[in-house]
Parts: structure tokens; C-alpha cells; sequence
């Protein structure tokens, strides 16, 4: 695995176990994932068959089994992809849910193609300085009508904003840092990169047709935070209601822990067919505002 991967491939296989104990009773990221659920299943017809991008140890790949969908996990950390084939065999899924380890960079050599869908959940995609370096390949791998679903880190997360009142500058203002900001993760160091909604559709090009941007976690609190839900739980609701209120809110869609953006594959006026529903019509608003810079 040529660099920077080869450091990013080490620091999440390491992880792995760590993630997923993370992630056990954390209302809060199971939360933050029924929304990515919600968003992308809305677009997709029963079935269908998913590329997910960055799939770590599996939490989604097994979601998206249960409900019937077919998928093809990649990742880049060999420890990652072993937990993940771990419980897709405990689950018996192993009909459903296949693996590939590759970079997100290498979508032209990734098997079982054409996929209905090209999914990237919770920020994996904000590890590459460039993405038209993952662009570039989907039509190798998307049919005709397929969809993009991809949830991205925004520069602007009013959350972490916050805690400059705190005097913590540092991470306050990570995000709006020139060039990235550097990252670690189990002694290994990396970039992390953030886009804007305006940002992404820019690196896929005139062919990606705008279907819907929401804001994920934009006053409620980010995929980090574990305990407010359950020590703070009226103020959690609120937070909480004030997302659902404002997720796709002109500005404010753009901004939070993360954004999830979905595109469908237009190429050549393709408008039918390939086995996607396309009768689901994109929010007018959405094509026609400005989503920023």
C-alpha cells in the first residue's frame, strides 16, 4: 500500500477492536447513522447493489445486509476488513456482503461491477487532498442513474466553534485550517481534509445530477460526544430537534460534524432504467441555490 495510505492502513487496523467497543451504547452515533440510513435508502430500490467506500469493521455493510441490500466492503486497513468478515460470517451474510481490500483511490480495479450505488459513510473520504482522485473512477464503477451517497466532514462545525468560549482554540478552529489539519491516530500521523457541499459537487463533475445535502449533527453533538444523550438528556433533545428542524436549511446544511450529499450518475441524458428506481425528483431548491465554497 503505497503512501499516505500505508500509514492510514496501520493506524486503523490497530483501531479496529477500539472502534467498535466505542461504538457499543453510544446512543448518539447510532443516531447519527439512522439519519445516513434514512437518506440513503430513500433513494435506492429494494436490493440493490452497494460499493461502499472506507467500510471499516462492517457496522454498515451488516445495516444495509439486513435490510436486503447486497454489498461489496472496501477498505484500505487489513485489521478493519478482518472484523468485518468476522461478523458477516457470524451473521450469515456471507451471500449479501463480499469484501475487497483497496484504496478509494483504485475504484478501477474493484470487481463486481456495475454497482446501483457508491456509499461513504461518517468522513473516510476526508483522508485524500483531492476528490477527483475518487471521482474520477466512478463511471468504472456506477451504472447509468446509480447513485453517490457520501457523508463528509464540513469546514464549519458550529459544535466544535463552541469551544473557543472554553479557550479551546486549537480544536475550535481545526477544521478552517489552510492545507488540512494534521491528525494521529495509534502513533501514526496523517491529513485530514474538509469540503463544502459545493466542493464535492465540483469534483464529480457536470455528469453528477444534486439530489439532496443535509446537515448532520449541526447543534446537536458530534459522533465523539457519548455521554451527553444520557447525563443531559432533555438538553439532547432539544439539540437533537433543532437538527431535524434545520438539516436542510439554506447555509446551515452545509455546516456541522459531518454533511451527507447524495448525486446521481447522469451520463450521456441516461434517464432510465439499469435496474435504479428514478422516479424519486431531486429537491429544486437544492439545484438551484449556491451551496457554498
Amino acid at each position: 500500500m503505497a503512501e499516505p495510505f500505508a500509514d492510514l492502513a496501520e493506524a486503523f487496523s490497530l483501531t479496529a477492536e477500539k472502534y467498535d467497543r466505542f461504538a457499543q451504547d453510544h446512543p448518539n452515533l447510532a443516531r447519527m447513522r439512522g439519519k445516513v440510513y434514512a437518506h440513503l435508502t430513500r433513494w435506492l430500490p429494494p436490493g440493490a447493489h452497494i460499493l461502499e467506500l472506507n467500510a471499516g469493521t462492517g457496522t454498515d455493510a451488516v445495516y444495509l445486509a439486513q435490510q436486503g441490500f447486497r454489498v461489496h466492503a472496501t477498505d484500505i486497513a487489513p485489521g478493519m476488513l478482518g472484523r468485518l468478515q468476522k461478523k458477516v460470517a457470524e451473521l450469515g451474510l456471507e451471500e449479501l456482503v463480499s469484501c475487497e481490500r483497496h484504496s478509494f483511490t483504485e475504484l478501477d480495479r474493484v470487481k463486481g461491477g456495475p454497482f446501483d450505488a457508491v456509499f461513504s459513510n461518517l468522513g473516510g473520504l476526508n483522508c485524500i487532498p483531492d476528490l477527483r482522485l475518487v471521482a474520477r473512477h466512478l463511471p468504472c464503477v456506477l451504472r447509468p442513474g446509480g447513485l453517490v451517497t457520501w457523508v463528509i466532514m464540513p469546514p464549519v462545525c458550529p459544535w466544535e466553534l463552541a469551544l473557543a468560549f472554553s479557550g479551546d482554540f486549537r480544536l475550535a478552529f481545526r477544521r478552517l485550517r489552510p492545507g488540512g489539519t494534521r491528525a494521529h491516530l495509534e502513533g501514526k500521523y496523517f491529513m485530514v481534509y474538509y469540503y463544502t457541499p459545493g466542493q464535492v459537487r465540483e469534483a464529480l463533475g457536470s455528469e453528477f445530477e444534486l439530489l439532496d445535502v443535509e446537515g448532520l449533527s449541526i447543534f446537536a453533538p458530534p459522533a465523539e460526544s457519548k455521554n451527553l444523550a444520557r447525563r443531559h438528556r432533555r438538553l439532547y433533545k432539544l439539540l437533537c430537534a433543532l437538527d431535524e428542524r434545520l438539516a436542510r436549511a439554506p447555509l446551515l446544511r452545509g455546516m456541522g460534524d459531518f454533511f451527507i450529499i447524495s448525486m446521481r450518475y447522469r451520463p450521456a441524458r441516461s434517464t432510465k432504467g439499469n435496474g435504479v428506481n428514478l422516479e424519486e425528483k431531486p429537491d429544486p431548491s437544492l439545484v438551484e441555490k449556491d451551496l457554498g465554497s
